[in-house]
């Protein structure tokens, strides 16, 4: 049997059985692909190869889109000045921690942006297991700000990179300023032609659509934004991100078409992107001295900041949700990652910490939605 068609028949299997072993293991499916892609690319079933790597980018993408469809647009700019001032200096003092942590250990520059990235694909997740509660609410709020600050600094992290800190960067914050010009000129059209022509909006996505017209019009976007990011030279998840919240924002008569969008590619595409990043985890890195302990260290520090950031809700949320707050945003399990990939492979980073920094968000996974299941039943019982 040639080598494409074990890749196959591998990936294919991961696809089927990861979400048997997650409900067995009472983990996110997340994790588990990305286990089952290291052991198995260690068997030597999975292996580097062109297509793999394509489908995996796309993968990512199209992760970063539905991160996107979460954030209604309207609703954060709807949110209380109060609150909003509260998410504000709760990023504030993210980042502080992190650049005082950063320069008191000397980590270098990188770790400034590594370690406070927050991402919002798990808190979906978390939301659906335990509903919409008042800490889970404002985690999407805080958390969509706070992820939309971390893409951006994906961007300039990946411009200076690629480019260095001259001219190049210089083009590139150029092009990205010119660009979220573009795109704020953009919304404002489209919410003022929305609300003189609601019909429009119905026209575009039906609400008795044969023809499948919603999913046409969402790909269109999405790969329209990819490709403005490409011709710019900017980080194309910032594209694939923006392209989501384009569909609550001005779509939201169809209420089903996230969670659809989310089903299509949790089914498909994103497996493969984990797997990928499996695949990539060399498991004889294990034996490396000292990197289960950086892994540790750095998933402890990741934790311990978003917790102590979290504090700041206390009037409204109170001690314990305020804590179960800043544990949601620490799973942030694919921009880690990416970041992580990115500082390797421009060697800002060594294999070490590159390593240290996948298992650490592996970690944070495990140990986060374990510590947040304990909270949560002991809450109940206290109720």
């Amino acid at each position: 049997m040639s080598n494409s068609v074990v890749l196959i028949i591998t990936i294919s299997l991961i696809i089927i059985f990861s979400p048997f072993f997650a409900r067995v293991f009472k983990l996110p499916t997340t994790p588990i692909e990305i286990i089952f892609g290291s052991i198995l690319a260690y068997i030597g079933f999975l292996h580097s190869e062109h297509l793999f790597s394509i489908v995996a980018e796309l993968g990512f993408l199209y992760l970063m889109f539905i991160a996107g469809t979460e954030i209604n647009l309207k609703n954060v700019l709807k949110t209380p000045a109060r609150i909003m001032k509260r998410v504000i200096f709760y990023l504030v003092l993210l980042y502080g921690l992190s650049i005082a942590l950063s320069l008191y250990l000397d980590l270098g520059k990188i770790f400034m942006v590594l370690l406070p990235l927050i991402s919002v694909g798990l808190v979906a997740s978390l939301s659906k297991e335990y509903g919409k509660t008042p800490w889970l609410v404002l985690s999407m709020t805080a958390g969509g700000i706070g992820e939309v600050v971390s893409i951006g600094f994906l961007t300039l992290t990946s411009a200076a990179l690629q480019n260095g800190f001259g001219t190049g960067l210089l083009t590139t914050i150029s092009a990205l300023i010119l660009f979220l010009i573009f795109m704020f000129i953009l919304f404002r059209t489209m919410e003022l032609l929305f609300w003189w022509f609601p019909e429009v909006s119905t026209a575009l996505m039906p609400h008795e659509d044969n023809k499948e017209q919603d999913i046409r019009l969402s790909m269109g976007i999405f790969f329209l934004l990819v490709g403005a990011m490409l011709y710019l030279h900017l980080e194309l998840a910032f594209g694939a991100f923006l392209a989501g919240i384009f569909i609550p924002t001005f779509f939201e008569h169809k209420h089903e078409l996230p969670e659809k969008l989310a089903s299509y590619g949790f089914g498909f595409l994103i497996p493969i992107f984990f797997i990928h990043i499996g695949a990539s985890f060399n498991l004889e890195a294990l034996a490396m001295d000292g990197l289960i302990t950086k892994a540790l260290i750095i998933a402890l520090a990741m934790i311990l900041m978003r917790v102590l950031s979290s504090l700041v809700f206390i009037k409204e949320l109170g001690l314990v949700d305020s804590i179960l707050m800043g544990l949601s945003h620490s799973m942030p399990l694919t921009l880690l990652i990416a970041m992580a990939t990115l500082a390797y492979n421009a060697n800002s980073i060594d294999t070490l910490h590159y390593y240290a920094f996948i298992l650490a968000a592996l970690f944070q996974v495990i140990s986060v939605m374990i510590v947040i299941k304990l909270i949560n039943n002991y809450k109940v019982k206290l109720t």
